[in-house]
């Protein structure tokens, strides 16, 4: 931990990954928002990371990521109250009163979380998805709630939302069970495929695998698409830039990850193509 994360975590709570905004799949509180708001996003997003990252420690046993995770809800939603431990629920918290938003989208991204230290697989797409309702949805819906909704109402931003981390799960599939015995695909379509759980810890990708990774970006298509109405039903135009700029990249790493391994590399964007699907997408808000 460095000198910074010790100062503002004296009881060693958070377990920072290193992981930060330039890993997402998604532009976090860029230029595209308004200025006004990005500290608010900043904040969500330190709160997000600090979770997640506790619940992705491969050296911490599953009842100490609940109990830390447990702390930072009683911090979030506990008025008046600054633990030390758990400056950045303390900052959320704040956040959330400054801006009105309820802290449902928080209590959902630390319950999905908490299942992420207690669960490590999924045996069907709806369960899977029900998983990115809690884990993935409640990003979107705090964005929209801070930029002012949606006419569409949530559900071309969850769709988009759920989509990114269904593709952030085939990205690192091999990673996820290698350190944390962790699978993001649905079991049954890997029996109906015949592949195996520890086809995973395989250099490349097996046919069989190849058929699971390809059916789930076949859903991850349609997810997408449902996301399509997304960017007009804004009621921020700075965010439908934003969200559309995200759109085009989700569809350049579904097509990356038709063509390439995901077990024998990460597979992901170079800052130059990461760079033109933001322009590309923001450019077809404009016209």
């Amino acid at each position: 931990m460095t000198s910074t994360a010790a100062a503002a975590d004296p009881l060693g709570v958070e377990t920072p990954s290193g992981k930060d905004a330039a890993y997402e799949n998604f532009p976090v509180g860029s230029w595209l928002l308004p200025a006004a708001l990005r500290p608010h996003v900043a904040v969500f997003y330190a709160f997000a990371r600090a979770i997640d990252d506790i619940a992705d420690n491969p050296d911490l046993a599953p009842e100490d990521k609940v109990r830390r995770l447990d702390g930072f809800e009683q911090a979030l939603t506990t008025a008046d109250s600054e633990p030390p431990g758990f400056a950045k629920a303390c900052a959320m918290r704040h956040t959330l009163v400054a801006t009105g938003i309820t802290d449902r989208h928080c209590r959902d991204l630390i319950d999905a979380f908490k299942q992420d230290a207690m669960q490590s697989r999924y045996r069907t797409w709806h369960e899977l998805i029900h998983y990115c309702n809690r884990s993935a949805a409640p990003v979107g819906r705090f964005l929209l709630d801070l930029h002012g909704g949606s006419r569409h109402g949530y559900g071309p931003c969850d769709a988009l939302c759920n989509a990114l981390q269904v593709i952030n799960h085939l990205q690192d599939c091999a990673d996820d069970y290698r350190t944390l015995d962790r699978v993001y695909l649905p079991l049954d379509w890997m029996d109906e495929a015949g592949a195996e759980v520890a086809d995973l810890g395989r250099p490349g990708t097996t046919p069989a695998l190849r058929r699971v990774i390809d059916r789930t970006l076949d859903h991850t298509e349609t997810l997408l698409a449902d996301a399509a109405p997304l960017p007009s039903g804004l009621a921020s135009r700075r965010l439908a830039l934003e969200s559309a700029a995200i759109l085009a990249i989700a569809w350049a790493l579904v097509r990356r990850l038709r063509r390439r391994d995901p077990l024998a590399r990460r597979v992901r964007l170079s800052k130059p193509e990461y760079l033109a699907c933001c322009l590309r997408g923001a450019a077809s808000v404009l016209v």
